[in-house]
This record gives structure tokens, C-alpha cells and sequence, in this order.
């Protein structure tokens, strides 16, 4: 059977120690999770997504993820698990 798929994706929360802040429209936001996604083209694509630091019922706001070692092996070691789960689940 030919199937053809149109996107992979992946939430993955990111530890304490990697979070970060960034503003967006004058508001702090922490940076809590990844969604990563494979692009047609097989590289994959992040983005962050967090809630206003100081609390309240703030949107759930996206920010660029920053080119950080730490924040890329972060991804690979997500896929690398999102590959092992879709592979259990297969059998």
C-alpha cells in the first residue's frame, strides 16, 4: 500500500534546568515545551512554546527555540524516543 504521510510530530517537555524566558508584546513568558515537527524534507523543526511568568490565564505563546547544544540534543534525544515508542507500537 502507498501512503503517503504529511507531518510527524512530538511534544516534549523541556527539563527546569533548559527553560528559558522571552517577551513577547511587553509579557515574560517561560519556555516549558517543544513541539517538533519533520518536515517533508526529513529535517525536523522546533518551536517553544511557554506561559506568562507571572501566571494568569495568558495564550499558550510559540517563540523561536535558540541555537543552544543543550536545547538540539533535547531534540534528537526526543525523535530517537519517539522512533523507539513508534517502533513498540508496531509490533
Amino acid at each position: 500500500m502507498d501512503v503517503e504521510v504529511n507531518a510527524l510530530a512530538l511534544n516534549v517537555t523541556i527539563p527546569a534546568h533548559l527553560r528559558w524566558t522571552d517577551v513577547r508584546r511587553g509579557e515574560e513568558f517561560t519556555l516549558q515545551t517543544l513541539t517538533v515537527r519533520l518536515l517533508p524534507e526529513g529535517t525536523p523543526a522546533a518551536k517553544a512554546y511557554g506561559r506568562p511568568t507571572a501566571g494568569g490565564r495568558g495564550a499558550y505563546v510559540s517563540f523561536p527555540v535558540p541555537d543552544r547544544p543543550e536545547l538540539t540534543e533535547l531534540v534528537q534525544a526526543a525523535a530517537a524516543r519517539a522512533a523507539e515508542l513508534w517502533a513498540a507500537a508496531g509490533r
